[in-house]
């Protein structure tokens, strides 16, 4: 499966510190239990990296304007 495509396998996301001070992403689903421990400064560079990821999913569902046949 690559980046780009869409899956239907369910699964829940959880994100907060851990008492040794690291930021921990678990994933959970059907056959996946997956913690992921990062710290600060990268779970920082994931959530910059989430939100550019967020504006290019916007700009690409926007509908095109003017990309109608027959303008002049």
């Amino acid at each position: 499966m690559g980046i780009d495509r869409e899956s239907d396998t369910p699964a829940g996301i959880q994100i907060g510190p851990t008492s040794l001070g690291m930021v921990r992403i678990y994933i959970e689903g059907d056959g996946i239990d997956l913690p992921l421990d990062f710290d600060p400064e990268e779970a920082e560079e994931i959530a910059e990296e989430l939100r550019a990821a967020a504006e290019r999913a916007r700009a690409a569902a926007k509908p095109k304007k003017g990309g109608g046949k027959g303008r002049k």
